[in-house]
């Protein structure tokens, strides 16, 4: 890629709602509570955003991003690899596991036709043999080392589409317009900041996950009658 605005260009695409990696097919567990009657508005659902942000994408899915485009530029595949199936340990939802595979997937797959990058395409055959599970932050950060985003812009790019995602899914499922969907990604604006702030200097051992709530919603997703989405 040429040019100074290829790498912020990329990104804005990579995290573009037409980027096709099916993540509008996902709510992360607000389905659960909007169909217990847990979450009925606005409010409600900035509550879950933010937990999820702070027990699950920031410290660990936004961590792995910016360890796996470290990686990937120093061309080294099979710490991807190793990296790809922690992240895969410290996910303990079935339905979150498999919305992260093939998100993961999906992101490879695109990236390998968009670059012919000889290191994204080794990554997308380790997913396509299951040689590698291919969660999505892995995937992600793998194509940003690639491309040139730096650490907290891919990491603070990560966060925001995880939250449009959540709250995309959330104007389907509650009672919530688009100028309230605008104002919860304006109020965590400045969370997604702190939480991106430093993960440059982060390792693998930074990385945790605390979010039994949401997990707990996870799971019973699976079991709902009725369902709008798959996870």
């Amino acid at each position: 890629m040429e040019g100074e605005l290829a790498s912020p260009v990329s990104l804005l695409q990579f995290t573009d709602s037409l980027f096709p990696i099916g993540g509008q097919a996902h709510s992360f567990g607000l389905e659960y509570y909007v169909e217990k009657g847990l979450v009925v508005d606005a409010n409600g659902v900035q509550e879950i955003l933010i937990s999820h942000l702070r027990g699950r994408s920031g410290p660990c899915d936004a961590v792995a991003v910016v360890i796996a485009g470290r990686l990937a530029k120093n061309n080294e595949l099979e710490g991807c690899l190793s990296l790809d199936w922690e992240m895969d340990a410290q996910n303990h939802v079935k339905e979150s596991r498999d919305a992260s595979h093939q998100m993961g997937h999906q992101t490879a797959r695109v990236a390998s036709a968009l670059t012919n990058d000889p290191l994204i395409n080794s990554y997308l055959d380790a997913v396509e043999s299951s040689n590698t599970p291919g969660n999505h932050s892995v995937a992600f950060g793998l194509c940003g080392g690639v491309i040139g985003w730096g650490p907290e812009q891919m990491a603070s790019a990560f966060l925001f589409s995880t939250a449009s995602q959540i709250v995309g899914a959330a104007t389907r499922l509650v009672p919530v317009g688009q100028m309230d969907a605008q104002k919860i990604l304006w109020a965590v604006g400045p969370l997604i900041s702190e939480l991106s702030a430093g993960v440059g200097s982060r390792t693998q051992e930074d990385i945790w996950s605390f979010s039994p709530g949401l997990e707990i919603a996870g799971m019973r997703h699976a079991d709902l009658e009725q369902r709008l989405f798959r996870s």
